[in-house]
């Protein structure tokens, strides 16, 4: 759905609320209190979904998301006790949905100044009771929320790579035993959406390793570069080797075929491409590619710049994430803010400021990300944006920036809805963006910590196996 056509829904929603508008702000604020309408699939069924995270649907991780939904359950209550009609009433539940404080979009032009307005919230939650909250639910995502190559496919399994790196484990086939899924696709394991090719001819006897861009299926490639990104992300070496077959690659030649295959990325996405070439090449790096142009890590950048980010993927974070991880690394090295550089410090601020500004009062993260206020009672969707742009947020602030208050409570907030949903399926890219973003905020709050993948339950019985 159309951002305008959002807003033509919230307008007629409001030319409703003289049905017994009384009645239903009383009946729908005891729900919202109750937790009658938390944690539904669809808030509000009759409104198309949006694609909020990445490449739309996909399996879930475990378990089934309830099947009934309980906002249409109360307008079958409210339709039968209270002699409501069905069709105005919909209308009429979004309009004050949307009116009650922390609940739904208030209309709000995106407003690209640096000048904020923030909702003034409690205090901080303390320090040491967010490290062991944060501890509890990094150990329990890994421990509990398994994946395997039999029913899950590579765009999930490597989501929880890039939350957890070589600690996150992958059950071969149903049965066998988990193994480190970073060291399982290095030794040329395979899975569904694995798809990886020779590529070029890059001289000296080697070859470049190109991966299949294979969007929407939610088990394949989504994006290009995505892969090199997230492995680059382990810190593999240059000279790491991926098996193919009975051949053998480097991450240098990954990163090589990604370099000469730019003018292939039709679509213009240099998020991943910035990750990945930005971990291991220098920031003024430039090459030829395909098409006989002169690349370089610069015209990627500026490239980013030139989208409409904040209505890209996700809200924008995998581009603003893209360019904040290449900033970090060309004011590492020494660069100076000039230029595509300093355009690219300017777009950073200003969405740490839109996130700051829209901050919901529990602490959670606009539903509208880096556009305008929104809050949504479906705890999935909760986790997702919230845990997308607190992931942008841990890899762009400053020291300084951290440790304002606001960002320790959407952590304590991001934290309350992993709890929340313990028992639920939740979609693989929403769940470990927003745990990755976690193990980040806990990296830089409290220092980096170790991941066990089994607890002392499983170590003993595989032990007594063996």
């Amino acid at each position: 759905m159309y951002e305008e056509d959002i807003w033509n829904v919230e307008n007629e929603a409001k030319q409703a609320m003289d049905v017994r508008p009384l009645l239903l702000y009383f009946y729908v604020t005891v729900q919202l209190r109750q937790g009658g309408l938390a944690g539904s699939s669809q808030a509000f069924p009759w409104i198309p979904p949006t694609n909020r995270f990445s490449d739309g649907p996909e399996p879930r991780t475990s378990n089934a998301m309830p099947k009934q939904n309980p906002l249409k359950t109360l307008c079958a209550d409210l339709s039968r006790h209270h002699g409501i009609g069905s069709l105005a009433l919909p209308l009429a539940l979004l309009g004050l949905l949307l009116s009650l404080p922390g609940i739904g979009c208030s209309p709000q032009s995106s407003d690209d100044s640096n000048t904020t307005s923030v909702t003034q919230l409690g205090p901080a939650p303390d320090m040491d009771s967010l490290q062991n909250r944060l501890d509890n639910v990094l150990d329990f995502t890994l421990q509990k929320r398994r994946l395997n190559t039999e029913d899950h496919g590579a765009w999930q399994i490597l989501h929880g790579v890039l939350a957890y790196q070589h600690e996150f484990p992958v059950q071969v086939g149903r049965d066998r035993k988990s193994v480190s899924a970073v060291e399982y696709i290095l030794d040329g394991g395979s899975m569904v959406g694995w798809s990886v090719r020779p590529g070029d001819d890059l001289g000296d006897g080697r070859r470049g390793l190109r991966a299949i861009v294979e969007p929407g299926t939610k088990k394949g490639q989504g994006h290009a570069d995505q892969w090199l990104a997230v492995l680059a992300q382990c810190e593999l070496s240059p000279d790491e080797e991926i098996k193919l077959g009975s051949d053998v690659y480097t991450m240098r030649d990954f990163m090589e075929q990604v370099q000469r295959d730019c003018p292939r990325n039709l679509n213009q996405e240099w998020s991943w491409t910035l990750i990945g070439l930005t971990s291991y090449l220098p920031t003024d790096s430039t090459w030829v590619a395909n098409d006989g142009q002169e690349w370089s890590i610069e015209r990627l950048l500026q490239g980013e710049i030139d989208q409409d980010i904040y209505g890209s993927a996700c809200g924008g974070t995998h581009r603003l994430i893209g360019i904040a991880m290449a900033l970090n690394q060309h004011l590492a090295s020494g660069g100076e803010l000039t230029g595509a550089w300093k355009n690219a410090d300017d777009i950073v601020q200003q969405a740490i400021n839109h996130a700051r500004q829209y901050q919901n009062p529990d602490g959670s993260l606009s539903t509208n990300y880096f556009r305008r206020p929104g809050n949504s009672p479906d705890l999935a969707i909760g986790l997702g944006c919230t845990g997308h742009v607190l992931e942008f947020l841990v890899l762009a602030m400053n020291d300084q920036q951290l440790a304002e208050p606001w960002v320790n409570r959407a952590a304590q907030h991001l934290c309350y809805l992993c709890e929340q949903t313990k028992e639920v399926d939740l979609e693989c890219g929403a769940l470990y963006h927003a745990i990755h973003g976690l193990v980040l905020f806990r990296d830089r709050v409290y220092g980096p910590r170790h991941y066990e993948a089994f607890t002392v339950a499983e170590k003993e019985t595989a032990e007594k196996a063996e």
